[in-house]
């Protein structure tokens, strides 16, 4: 079993000098489908563009939906991609408990399913493809924490119906929490964002100030787009870039804020590496291969077989070498 370490070292390798192995001739094509839960993101625009590029390489077809946050359409459309006789299926489930409907209706076609970058609750799912989503947010606790160890926090979450937003927010209050309980730190402040929407996180931002007179110290955003909305608050008051603001994603809204000083840091989860794997990972489970899980995680069903890949913190300090040395950012696009 391939250590996470080596395999980002074999999944970098793969992405910089091409090492792809199409089907040989004669063997029958393998056809791919893929749900994802939205293209309103940068990140999922990159997730699906790699996504494309990767089975292009590796000579399989792909068939992609997008479900536009809507559960009740991931369901139907996975239903069409079933019917469609696909040998495999990624799912990115928009609802994280709902979306084990899919999973059972695409076993009942012999078909496996890859839950990526999000986990299917409830479900006997055969693999889970991720990065450590407790530990992006237990970088996003300790990173606002060390800063202000003190004072008036709003803490923001993702969309409650995403399992990783639970498990972002799980990870962050590991540091936030302990000194919430010593009265070091007041939440003044703790909401979900229905799918993630900058407006709402806006919103919320803007309701926090008034209700504090302006004085807050700290926001757990849980990722680049609701920091903007975050930011907006601010800005509206004149505090942006005087109050710590965390984030996620890499996105390069996110890079140009932190750039210009009003929002603190990213998490870099490498979506290329991501994608990357799922597809030729899809490919190798459909030649009854192993896999190559490195862990489990437990999704109140089972102990599901998972590769989990490893995120990085990007702030001021680094975003040069982790965003844009990496090839992930243009510079001229960051520092525009």
């Amino acid at each position: 079993m391939k250590s996470p370490a080596l395999r980002i070292f074999t999944l970098t390798a793969v992405l910089l000098l091409g090492i792809f192995y199409p089907l040989s001739a004669g063997q029958k094509k393998i056809v791919i489908g893929v749900s994802i839960p939205t293209q309103r993101d940068e990140r999922w625009v990159k997730d699906a563009e790699k996504m494309r590029a990767v089975a292009r390489d590796q000579g399989v077809e792909l068939k992609m939906q997008i479900s536009d946050n809507d559960a009740a359409r991931q369901m139907s459309q996975c239903e069409n991609l079933l019917a469609q006789k696909i040998d495999i299926l990624i799912l990115a489930p928009h609802d994280a408990t709902s979306a084990s409907a899919i999973v059972d209706a695409a076993h009942r076609e012999g078909v496996k399913v890859i839950s990526y970058d999000r986990l299917v609750l409830y479900s006997d799912v055969d693999l889970y493809i991720s990065f450590d989503n407790v530990q992006v947010g237990r970088l996003q606790g300790k990173y606002l924490t060390e800063r202000v160890p003190r004072g008036k926090y709003v803490v923001l979450g993702g969309a409650p119906t995403d399992n990783n937003a639970k498990l972002f927010k799980q990870g962050a209050m590991e540091y936030i929490q302990p000194l919430a309980d010593k009265g070091e730190i007041k939440i003044v402040m703790d909401q979900w964002i229905q799918d993630w929407q900058p407006t709402l996180a806006m919103n919320l931002m803007q309701n926090a100030l008034t209700a504090n007179n302006n004085k807050i110290d700290a926001v757990l955003a849980p990722n680049d787009n609701t920091a903007g909305g975050v930011i907006q608050a601010l800005a509206q008051v004149g505090l942006d870039g005087k109050i710590p603001v965390t984030g996620q994603d890499a996105e390069l809204t996110g890079a140009e804020r932190i750039v210009k000083g009003t929002q603190s840091m990213t998490i870099f989860k490498d979506t290329r590496l991501l994608a990357t794997d799922a597809i030729l990972t899809a490919v190798k489970i459909v030649r009854g291969e192993d896999p190559g899980a490195t862990s489990r995680v437990n999704n109140q069903e089972i102990d599901v077989p998972a590769i989990l890949l490893t995120p990085v913190v990007v702030d001021k300090g680094n975003i040069d070498q982790a965003l844009i040395a990496s090839g992930y950012l243009k510079r001229e696009e960051v520092y525009k």
